[in-house]
């Protein structure tokens, strides 16, 4: 009998920082990174949060009206889907061949969303999603995604996911990752320096314990992006010692799970750029499955089930109330061409 072929590839995390608040810089430096990956025969690269134009870290230093300074230059930087920009990163996964797990902050309409897409070795965009409940003062900036934003792409490479940041601390939308069957776990983060030593849950030790966790729990790949804070960002936004204690340079903490939850890949020193790369084999999948698939035999559905309601969520629904053939002035000219005066619409029912 023949043997199942699982996908076996190599993937990167990238640990780095933006060309902040400058959206052709970063997509210049984002073109580099994949190149960079491709050269050493990276076949996924997954970039952090809100990667493009920046994490908008403001938000945790002061007051709304202090950060007002940043808001239009955040606007005119972020990442619209389908435009001219987005398409340089499509292209340059063609050239490159190599599938992108990108990070951006969506800009739709006047609207701001954090945001994942997934663009396969072709340049074509097998997904793309939104950050289901942006976290804490992340309210004041961006809108909120929806349960269709809970996805696993069924690819070539394998079922891809992806979410962002704390996602990774809400236990339902977890479980319906894995209920997908979910291989390989694209998790961004942004940089882990904000309130060092006084807020542990915003830390490294936390937020890579979720990422081992997921890849324990789910028993997939995960490949954690984390960025970094440059010493430009903080000159820009740290205009004071009380800032810059809030906010350090570096927090680079990328990193990259086995389905037992064992890390793979050399990391980085935390104010270091550069690429974790591991090679992967989904076959090791199918023995972190025999323990425990936690929605698979592991599950006790007579006990408790998830609800995921997968319904697109639109603000605005357009209703038009068709009009009878009939009633159209070319059908009633055909039925009737004599006819010199046209009679008035009649009114349909709902």
């Amino acid at each position: 009998m023949p043997t199942t072929v699982h996908p076996k590839l190599r993937v990167a995390a990238v640990q780095a920082a933006p060309v902040f608040l400058d959206l052709d810089g970063t997509l210049d430096k984002t073109i580099d990174l994949m190149a960079q990956a491709a050269r050493q025969g990276v076949q996924l690269i997954a970039f952090p949060e809100t990667w493009v134009p920046g994490y908008p870290w403001w938000i945790w230093l002061d007051s709304p009206a202090w950060g007002m300074q940043f808001v239009q230059r955040y606007h005119d930087n972020s990442l619209v889907v389908g435009s001219a920009e987005f398409d340089r990163i499509k292209e340059a996964a063609r050239k490159h061949r190599i599938w992108v797990s990108l990070g951006y902050s969506e800009k739709a309409a006047g609207s701001l969303y954090i945001a994942q897409a997934l663009i396969d070795d072709q340049g074509r965009t097998v997904q793309t999603r939104r950050k289901l409940k942006p976290t804490h003062v992340e309210r004041t900036v961006f809108g909120e995604g929806d349960g269709s934003d809970l996805a696993v792409a069924e690819t070539s490479i394998g079922n891809v996911g992806s979410l962002s940041c704390w996602e990774h601390l809400q236990p339902l939308s977890k479980y319906a990752m894995y209920a997908q069957n979910e291989q390989i776990h694209c998790g961004a983060w942004p940089s882990f320096s904000l309130y060092r030593g006084a807020a542990y849950a915003l830390g490294p030790e936390v937020n890579n314990a979720a990422s081992q966790v997921y890849a324990a729990e789910g028993q997939c790949f995960v490949v954690a992006p984390c960025a970094t804070v440059s010493q430009a960002m903080s000159d820009l936004m740290c205009t004071d010692a009380g800032k810059q204690q809030m906010l350090r340079t570096g927090g680079g903490f990328a990193r990259i799970y086995a389905p037992d939850g064992s890390p793979l890949g050399t990391p980085l020193a935390e104010d270091e750029e550069g690429l974790v790369i591991a090679d992967i084999d989904l076959g090791m999948i199918s023995l972190a499955k025999a323990a425990a698939d936690p929605s698979g035999h592991y599950s006790r559905p007579d006990v408790t089930q998830l609800l995921l309601n997968k319904t697109r969520r639109e603000p605005v629904v357009v209703q038009r109330t068709p009009e009878p053939e009939s009633s159209l002035p070319e059908a009633r000219e055909a039925a009737s061409p004599t006819a010199s005066v046209a009679e008035p619409r009649q009114p349909v029912a709902a």
